[in-house]
């Protein structure tokens, strides 16, 4: 026979999971106005700015070079590096500016602050994997590239993409907010990384000891994997899925802990 003190505890975890998504829609759409509907371009730049850069490099690069590292199509090759590291960099950014987004809404006893990291995540993940869709398959209608993709390695490169970017968010979204100079630490920080992951290289072409040290970064795993899928005769022996995956669970953990234990103290910073 249930107790007095079960009956009010059922109903409010019913009317929680009842909640839950209501919660995560609500802030989906708030975050959808904010973002990009009060700017000039909304979604149109999301797209602009890959495909500018795609543009840009294979400009320059098609002007001092006769042919890719890999493949004919300077634009692809470009497209395998760009396009995974820009999806991290704005998962990473946006997660990591979470909490003073979304602080006054902290404050409802209804929304946690898992609801909108969820909410942040899901909705920038969609998008930045609607731009690399509608980027790739512009590139493959337009330039008709000589090979056939593998879309189960695609996705997997995507799946770790999502899973770094969130830990690494996760781990940004109480270090902006703990530490405000962190945010501009992480700006400069990305700027050489946008460097050393492999998007305007191959891994193999880096000669030792450079390439282990060049290891020990999980973006370099993704964009190898991402080009395995490009490019069915490129066989990049280095990936280790297990490795991003690794650190992505590492970081994730870190960051869920750490926010866990002091999000309530943001209300009052």
């Amino acid at each position: 026979m249930p107790t007095q003190n079960s009956k009010p505890i059922a109903r409010r975890g019913g009317l929680g999971a009842v909640l839950f998504p209501r919660v995560i829609m609500a802030l989906v759409l708030r975050e959808m106005v904010t973002t990009y509907g009060r700017s000039p371009g909304g979604y149109l730049w999301a797209v602009l700015e890959p495909a500018a850069g795609i543009a840009l490099l294979t400009v320059i690069f098609s002007m001092g070079f006769n042919s890719p590292p890999l493949g004919t199509s300077f634009a692809l090759f470009y497209a395998g590096g760009i396009l995974p590291f820009l999806m991290y960099n704005d998962l990473t950014t946006k997660l990591g500016q979470t909490i003073g987004y979304s602080r006054q809404l902290l404050e409802y006893p209804r929304v946690s602050f898992a609801d909108a990291l969820i909410a942040r995540l899901a909705l920038n993940t969609l998008t930045q994997l609607a731009v690399s869709f509608l980027v790739i398959a512009f590139l493959i209608v337009a330039l008709r590239p000589d090979t056939v993709l593998d879309i189960s390695k695609i996705a997997l490169a995507y799946l770790l993409v999502i899973c770094l970017a969130a830990g690494v968010g996760f781990l940004n979204s109480f270090l902006f907010h703990i530490y405000p100079l962190w945010q501009t630490i992480w700006v400069i920080f990305n700027r050489p990384l946008f460097l050393v992951s492999g998007i305007f290289f191959l891994f193999e072409s880096v000669p030792r000891p450079f390439a282990d040290f060049l290891w020990f970064n999980p973006l370099i795993h993704i964009t190898g994997l991402m080009r395995d899928g490009y490019y069915p005769f490129y066989q990049p022996t280095y990936v280790s899925v297990a490795y991003v995956l690794g650190v992505s669970a590492v970081l994730s953990a870190t960051g869920l802990l750490l926010l866990y234990r002091h999000h309530r103290d943001f209300l009052t910073r």
